[in-house]
């Protein structure tokens, strides 16, 4: 059976997307179109599909890491922050990812029901949210013309 390590993290979340979108169930709030993905970041993301592939990539961070809360999700979404000093001499300092935006993500993935909150503990991926990886990620193996990957197809 295939499940979600199987498939390659680009192409799936990509895929995950797109069903994501068909739903109509993760859709971004008004807000969305002029908040920044981060503190680092200058402008907001300019991908008209941004909400859904940042919902994607959630939910498959969420099935590989869980549980895990919102502090650790924006550490993984953060970034270098940029123009620190000019001539760079210094070590770069990161920055953490908006967590309004990861906040707002995880919660319609729980009214979807791809994930539930454990007590204490953070969020995890629920059966639902679980197939719908592993159903992803066969069709996407599936899709793929590549003979490296033909075993688990």
């Amino acid at each position: 059976m295939t499940t979600l390590y199987d498939a390659p993290a680009e192409d799936l979340i990509e895929a995950v997307a797109e069903e994501l979108a068909e739903e109509d169930s993760i859709e971004a709030p008004d807000w969305a179109q002029f908040t920044k993905a981060g503190v680092g970041r200058e402008l907001p993301p300019e991908q008209e599909d941004f909400w859904q592939r940042r919902a994607a990539s959630l939910l498959r961070t969420v099935a590989i890491n869980g549980p895990v809360g919102v502090s650790r999700l924006e550490t993984r979404y953060g970034d270098a922050k940029q123009g620190t000093t000019r001539y760079r001499v210094r070590p770069p300092q990161t920055t953490s990812g908006s967590g309004n935006i990861i906040r707002t993500i995880l919660q319609q993935l729980e009214d979807a029901g791809y994930i539930e909150i454990a007590q204490g503990e953070g969020r995890n991926v629920t059966g639902e949210g679980r197939a719908l990886l592993d159903n992803t990620a066969s069709d996407v193996l599936a899709d793929l013309d590549r003979p490296e990957l033909e075993r688990y197809a």
